[in-house]
């Protein structure tokens, strides 16, 4: 008896520290630990806060991952069915919560069968984006949406699994070969977010002594949170235009 209840309360440790990470995952702090990726997380999420009202039917969820994205997309009224897809052998991440694994050639879904799909930071890790953009558009109903995002200012990452970094061009330009319309990209961050992100990432991820990293922590956080606020997302991609990532939507 006494062995079973030490088994029940640490399952349900390991699923309130796994809920606990998700959680941090969409609504992160902003404070000395999270310099480095406070930006980045919070800018995808309101990207993805503005388009889920624009979300309906069954959406697909590509490169799920941990599905981080799941509970929030469910609480519209408007999303019937979310499934989350992903590599069937993934060595970036845990793919054990998926609800369909794919072989990273043909998903495992009929044509026309999704409303939606969206794809958070997962086409920079795509060795052939047109391979994956095609099988999004055949498994999209007509009409249907696919929402994006992907860095432009981040370091090296899962490697070796971090294949490319996107300019709005060659985003425009795969988006149309895969046959898709109304396409419409947007800066995640502009100069002032970019210098932020950057500061927060060399604070925190650059090598120095834990003293030096608490000491400069607590200079940079005030300099972080000022440029963040001050930032001005560009409205057109033209010369000497600096961002840290992309948002996108286009049409099937």
């Amino acid at each position: 008896m006494k062995a079973g209840l030490i088994k029940l309360r640490t399952i349900d440790n390991i699923i309130s520290k796994s809920n606990c990470v998700l959680n941090t995952f969409i609504n992160i702090p902003l404070n000395f630990e999270t310099l480095d990726r406070y930006y980045v997380r919070s800018s995808i999420l309101q990207a993805l806060k503005e388009n889920i009202p624009t979300f309906k039917g069954t959406l697909l969820d590509v490169g799920c991952g941990q599905m981080p994205y799941r509970s929030l997309i469910l609480e519209s009224k408007q999303v019937e069915k979310y499934i989350g897809l992903d590599l069937e052998v993934s060595k970036i991440h845990d793919t054990s919560k998926a609800d369909i694994w794919w072989d990273g050639k043909i998903m495992p879904l009929a044509d026309a069968s999704v409303d939606c799909v969206i794809a958070t930071e997962v086409f920079e890790h795509c060795p052939d984006l047109s391979i994956v953009l095609n099988e999004i558009n055949r498994v999209l109903k007509p009409g249907g949406m696919l929402f994006f995002t992907v860095p432009f200012l981040w370091p090296l990452h899962e490697v070796p699994y971090d294949e490319f970094r996107y300019t709005p061009f060659a985003l425009e330009r795969l988006l149309k070969n895969a046959q898709f319309k109304a396409i419409k990209l947007t800066a995640l961050g502009g100069w002032d977010a970019s210098l932020a992100q950057m500061l927060g990432l060399w604070v925190r991820r650059r090598k120095m002594s834990d003293f030096k990293r608490k000491v400069v922590s607590r200079i940079a956080k005030p300099l972080i949170k000022y440029l963040i606020n001050k930032d001005v997302k560009p409205v057109k991609f033209q010369e000497s235009t600096m961002i840290t990532g992309i948002q996108g939507v286009a049409v099937k």
